[in-house]
């Protein structure tokens, strides 16, 4: 049972496969926390995992010195009864007190796992693989309930928490901080890993020492957003991706967030996730409840691939949904690199056609099909085809690029809205807004009210019946500026900072109604690139536009930051041209390809103005990829050699089929190295009693060979060549296949 409970002394261990979590409720009926880490064995007692002592200064409860909530550890704590932490959540009542004292009342226990009513969350398909604990609590002075949900997966090392406010008395309560989980840890010794950087350059790994007082990434943006994405793990230091020990924190949502962690002035640390406190209120009157997100706690003591391992496999299964869940990807082309707003018909269905002749099997048409759609300044919210320059209609052009044997697919922003519009002429009081205030812009637009229904109910009725008129197979649903001014004609007074909240509720239920009439749809999440590329995304649309940047050398970073918790099957990534449209650096073809591979795989450039042997490369590519991308997407990835360690001039990783059998690694060098060392790359993830054969190496090797002893790398140019080797260049790179000795492989030829 992954749920064990001592009723006598009200003590909850719930354990996954590597992972042990237990609390207990306090002698003043609170929870307090006892342990989280390495799997433990049950017994019949865990109090003396708790510890208590009186200390000089300490506030403490009734006339026990000892009891002090400033020295405990405890489990979702308040703030104002001798805890001088920050809170895991606050509530103002109606004589402007802000004490609340949530205390012990029941558990409740079942199989599976609920769903959260209007937001994204993990799911089981068998009710058996996991089991939920409820403790519900409640304040009897403002009548309010709290439950605690946690959900523990049998063979994860995963603990999901959550929790669910409900007022049942008659007065008004306003929420001021609601975090999703809150873990008190016993010491400081971490480093605290994040995923930050900015536009083009999104979730970089960033890593710093504990020290005392609050160290915190958060958004205020209206979205996850591309300076911080909303996960932290905490690292011992000597952890390494395949050694030690790390805590992992992923929060499950797409808006404003806060994750932070406090280190006290005994060096105990406070891990708290949640909705971003900051600008944040929910009124919460009689009757009505408010749902936390979930925060998915993972918990590795094999280094950070394993963290990373639990979260993929969580995500891709659990987390993503519908047909297109365990679907190999479509290869695809998206003509906006190729032509940005200048297109008309003809222009876009020879792209199609030299694409498919490359194998090509997805054409998306991105921005600039609809209103008067010349520009970035307008026609947003005007969801009509722009007869200009698709004079047979929308649903010819799709009949067209089905007729050459594609798929066809189609961008929308419907969250955003121009001044310049049919739509804003109609329709002002649909923006976010503040009366009496002007309007901040970003690129041009404003940001549609989605906390507003009736806004929600028009933009689904608008992209429905596109979606109907038309076999559109794939859409690529983009986001492109934060919220600034934020405020709603249609709330009160009194509901204006709930519009964040209220903005993304109206996301995911936009998202939902279209996933529900249209389940054949492969979504795409987009936000200028990486600016919502979060797990909340991930339950919707199965992959998202990793980042607005091609170039495949900043990719490197992009990529590897991102798989600190997201799967392959989840990146888009895109062979573009060159000079590269971000930052004009020039790349080969073969390495743009084999940096893309690793990901939802895909070109975006203009194929009609490739020479015949860049079409050839192009093809061979695509060819290579079908035959791998089974592997690529769904495989075990392993992390080998880390663009922000050691200079950073190199960067490898891999992916591991399931049954060992076969492998694939990539190798990338930024700048070439004069007369270089002597190369070896230490490959993980391996049956160590195989025998694999290495694409471009004579010979087998054992698996315990390439992962103690290494694979050796060509050393490059020596100065003995005349002529020097392609892939010792700057920006060069290689890719290796292993197959088990003796296997067939896919094209049917013996490794």
């Amino acid at each position: 049972m992954p749920v064990m409970i001592n009723d006598d002394r009200l003590q909850f261990h719930l354990h996954g496969r590597n992972v042990s979590y237990i609390f207990h409720v306090m002698e003043n009926g609170q929870l307090g926390q006892l342990y989280f880490g390495k799997k433990l064995r049950n017994r019949a007692d865990f109090s003396h995992l708790s510890k208590k002592e009186a200390r000089v200064a300490s506030s403490y409860i009734e006339d026990d010195p000892s009891f002090s909530l400033d020295l405990i550890k405890q489990e979702y704590p308040g703030y104002g009864t001798s805890d001088y932490r920050e809170p895991a959540f606050q509530i103002e009542q109606p004589d402007g007190s802000r004490i609340s004292n949530f205390t012990y009342r029941s558990y409740e226990r079942m199989k599976g796992k609920p769903e959260l009513p209007d937001l994204p969350g993990t799911y089981v398909e068998d009710e058996d693989e996991a089991e939920t604990l409820v403790i519900h609590l409640e304040d009897a002075y403002t009548k309010l309930s709290l439950a605690l949900m946690y959900t523990v997966y049998h063979d994860r090392n995963v603990i999901v928490r959550s929790a669910y406010f409900k007022n049942h008395g008659d007065l008004t309560q306003e929420i001021k901080r609601a975090h999703s989980t809150s873990v008190d840890l016993p010491d400081a010794d971490y480093e605290m890993l994040q995923l930050s950087g900015s536009w083009s350059r999104e979730r970089h790994v960033h890593e710093r020492r504990l020290t005392p007082g609050v160290q915190s990434i958060q958004s205020t943006r209206g979205t996850s957003s591309s300076q911080h994405n909303p996960f932290l793990a905490l690292k011992r230091p000597m952890t390494t991706e395949h050694t030690g020990e790390v805590y992992g924190f992923s929060l499950v949502y797409s808006g404003n967030f806060s994750a932070q962690v406090e280190v006290d002035h005994y060096h105990t640390s406070r891990v708290t996730m949640g909705i971003n406190p900051f600008d944040f209120s929910w009124k919460l009157n009689g009757g009505e409840h408010f749902q936390t997100p979930e925060v998915v706690m993972a918990y590795s003591n094999e280094g950070l691939n394993e963290l990373s391992r639990t979260y993929h496999e969580l995500y891709r299964s659990r987390l993503a949904r519908g047909m297109w869940r365990d679907a190999e990807r479509p290869v695809l082309i998206n003509n906006w690199e190729a032509t940005y707003f200048d297109f008309d018909e003809e222009k876009l269905l020879n792209i199609a056609e030299k694409a498919k002749e490359t194998g090509v099997e997805l054409f998306v048409l991105d921005d600039g099909w609809f209103g008067k759609r010349n520009d970035d300044r307008t026609s947003l919210g005007d969801w009509f085809v722009d007869s200009a320059k698709l004079p047979n209609g929308l649903p010819s052009l799709v009949r067209q690029v089905n007729d050459l044997g594609m798929m066809f697919g189609l961008w929308f922003e419907p969250e955003m809205i121009s001044k310049e519009s049919e739509l804003y002429r109609k329709h002002p009081e649909w923006v976010i807004q503040v009366p009496g205030r002007s309007h901040s812009v970003g690129r041009h637009q404003l940001v549609l009210d989605f906390s507003n229904p009736e806004v929600v109910d028009y933009i689904y009725e608008r992209m429905a019946e596109l979606l109907n008129e038309s076999n559109i197979e794939y859409v690529k649903w983009d986001m492109n500026r934060y919220m600034t001014e934020v405020g709603s004609l249609q709330l009160n007074s009194e509901q204006q900072a709930e519009v964040p909240h209220r903005y993304i509720l109206g996301v995911y239920d936009l998202y939902e109604r279209l996933i529900a009439a249209f389940p054949h749809v492969l979504f795409e999440s987009c936000a200028s690139g990486g600016a919502r590329f979060d797990p909340g995304m991930l339950y919707y649309a199965p992959q998202g536009w990793t980042s607005d940047d091609t170039d495949a050398i900043e990719r490197l970073s992009i990529q590897y930051g991102t798989s600190m918790v997201y799967p392959l099957s989840s990146m888009g990534a895109h062979v573009s041209a060159v000079p590269n449209h971000q930052v004009k650096r020039v790349t080969t073809l073969d390495t743009r390809a084999n940096v893309a591979y690793f990901g939802a795989f895909g070109y975006e450039l203009d194929v009609t103005k490739m020479s015949d042997e860049e079409l050839h490369q192009m093809k061979q590519q695509i060819d290579w990829y079908k035959e791998n991308r089974s592997l690529l997407q769904y495989g075990t990835f392993y992390r080998l050699l880390s663009p922000f360690q050691n200079g950073g001039n190199e960067t490898s990783w891999m992916v591991v089929s399931e049954d060992q059998k076969k492998a694939i690694v990539g190798y990338y060098q930024i700048l070439a190295e004069p007369n270089p060392g002597f190369k070896r790359l230490l490959l993980h993830g391996l049956n160590p009693e195989q025998e694999y054969c290495v694409s471009g190496y004579e010979g087998t090797y054992f698996g315990d060979e390439l992962m103690s002893a290494g694979l050796q790398l060509s050393s490059g140019y020596d100065g003995s060549q005349t002529g020097g080797l392609e892939e010792s260049g700057d920006y060069s790179s290689q890719v290796f296949v292993l197959t088990k000795s003796g296997q067939l492989t896919d094209r049917g030829e013996k490794s």
